[in-house]
């Protein structure tokens, strides 16, 4: 069996992992995708292909990764509240479900580029990459409820645990909300959303990045009445 020590630095290699994966993509969305703007979206895919291609493999990568991530947090976390951890665990295998099926949106709008661009890149064909990259942001706010649910029960975990800082614990529950409030004022108020979520999104990229970190860099503190039975384990 794994020591509580070691289910830390792997949950946090593999979190950073898929963080790595996820922001790579990311970049590349934000750098191809132009809302409202047929032709230079298609144009930016057509050009960019292998790097489109590239943050499709790259999200398919961190799909596994996060199950496995959410799997060995479930495993460390799970003496604290079993209810819990696997509300952890379900919220985000329903996240990576809907974002790897969603990748289906950005595979599409790549394979219409590459058949029409440069030869004769007609307005239908822009607007059909378009349309998928619509398809696919919009997929990607929906998921994100998911995401940000599944930091709901972690905090709990890490707070009640006390085998991380508490107030990890305290930014992941807060990071939960910023998920959420950024995904419903987005397709509520889709101006005041956009305002928003720079500030929103915030929480929850420095409670994530603090998880990891502290897992991977500190690993946990095992609380002196575990002690024992944890040295048995190992």
């Amino acid at each position: 069996m794994h020591t509580p020590q070691r289910l830390a630095r792997i949950a946090g290699l593999l979190y950073l992992i898929m963080a790595i994966c996820g922001a790579f993509a990311e970049i590349v969305r934000a750098t191809v995708y132009e809302p409202g703007d047929a032709a230079t979206t298609a144009k930016n895919v057509a050009i960019h292909a292998g790097l489109v291609r590239a943050s499709v493999v790259a999200d398919l990568v961190a799909v596994p990764i996060g199950l496995l991530t959410a799997m060995a947090l479930y495993l460390l976390l799970k003496h604290v509240h079993a209810n819990a951890a696997r509300a952890m665990v379900i919220f985000l295998a329903i996240a990576a479900a809907m974002m790897a099926l969603n990748l289906a949106h950005q595979l599409q709008a790549l394979h219409v580029s590459e058949a029409a661009y440069p030869s004769a890149f007609d307005t239908q064909g822009s607007d059909v990459v378009l349309l998928m990259l619509d398809l696919h942001h919009n997929g990607y706010l929906m998921t994100q409820v998911f995401f940000g649910l599944w930091l709901l029960p972690m905090g709990y975990l890490v707070y009640r645990s006390r085998m991380i800082p508490r107030v990890i614990g305290v930014l992941l529950i807060v990071g939960c909300f910023g998920y959420l409030v950024d995904t419903f004022a987005r397709f509520t108020a889709p101006d005041l959303g956009a305002v928003l979520s720079p500030f929103v999104v915030t929480p929850p990229a420095v409670a994530e990045v603090s998880m990891l970190l502290w897992l991977l860099v500190k690993g946990v503190r095992i609380p002196q009445r575990d002690r024992p039975a944890a040295v048995a384990a190992a």
